[in-house]
């Protein structure tokens, strides 16, 4: 039963956001033109923010992990390639294979990781997590905003992939973070403080314009793909990364973190990315709002199973 409450602690408050969103929809409160723009805003704006705070705060010294980070990474990238070949494989449309490979191999591990990691392990192992973030989250952006070039139109040009990729607002939030973190620079506290604000808002306010956009009748639609995306998210790639996790000896903390990694539901940038990079935003949305619904389920069996068997 506490398993099952710590699964429901991570995923509720999405919901909440999430149907705040409708909320405003159904209202009527703001019309589509806005919520474009909005999204538009947190892309450019919000996201370039939580990318360069989440860089920029991580302590190095206290939760450096190599092993870890190169299983993550290894792992991530295998899981990345596997996918894009099978898509490609099942799925003509270009609209809908980026959207697909993204919402497969991506996960909201920023706003469940912490989360996770602090119920079970407290503060002290955050550390790990928080250095994760640094590693995998930049490498997300790096493979979403390349695959979604790529599907952009019709014939691939790899100077626009490039131009795409090096442009992009949660890459150079990113690199920005690196470089300040790596090169010693400092930010003075009151501006600091700001920044951190509107990182820790961006999650927020990126689930209510998911709601505020959301289309449940467009999931007949892309039904079959949908399923494929949350079985993929949720199930077949969580088994085959944890297997070998647990073969390699990761345990406790460093466990939860990959579970956070793994096994999280589809991102929320994921929407917006879609959405501003002309790739199936509804097919994106749809698979956030599923696998965030089902991670309930498959999160507390994850943790109850590894509990259960000592691995954590």
């Amino acid at each position: 039963m506490e398993n099952l409450f710590i699964a429901m602690n991570g995923v509720l408050p999405l919901f909440f956001f999430i149907a705040i969103g409708i909320l405003i929809k159904t209202k009527h409160l703001m019309s589509e033109i806005e919520i474009k723009h909005l999204n538009g805003m947190l892309f450019k704006i919000f996201f370039f923010l939580m990318l360069f705070n989440t860089i920029y705060t991580t302590n190095i010294e206290t939760s450096f992990r190599p092993y870890l980070m190169f299983f993550g990474v290894t792992a991530l990238l295998v899981m990345y390639c596997i996918t894009f070949g099978f898509v490609c494989l099942i799925e003509k449309s270009n609209k809908r294979r980026g959207a697909m490979i993204q919402a497969i191999y991506r996960s909201n591990f920023v706003i469940m990781g912490i989360p996770l990691v602090t119920n079970i392990y407290g503060d002290s192992n955050l550390g790990i997590t928080t250095m994760m973030i640094a590693v995998i989250v930049p490498l997300y952006n790096v493979l979403g905003v390349i695959t979604l070039e790529i599907f952009r139109g019709t014939k691939i040009k790899i100077k626009e992939v490039i131009k795409g990729v090096i442009t992009n607002p949660l890459i150079l939030g990113a690199a920005c973070g690196a470089l300040f973190l790596f090169s010693g620079l400092k930010i003075p506290q009151p501006i600091l403080k700001p920044i951190g604000q509107m990182a820790g808002a961006t999650s927020m306010l990126a689930l209510i314009v998911l709601g505020a956009s959301f289309h449940l009748s467009s999931t007949k639609e892309h039904l079959p793909q949908l399923v494929i995306c949350v079985l993929g998210r949720l199930l077949v790639f969580p088994a085959c990364v944890f297997a070998v996790a647990l073969y390699l000896g990761f345990r406790n903390a460093e466990l939860m973190t990959l579970v956070a990694i793994f096994a999280s539901p589809g991102a929320v940038v994921g929407f917006t990315m879609a959405q501003q990079m002309n790739s199936d935003a509804d097919l994106a949305g749809n698979n956030i709002v599923f696998t965030t619904a089902f991670s309930a389920l498959t999160f507390c069996s994850w943790i109850f199973l590894f509990k259960n068997y000592g691995f954590m």
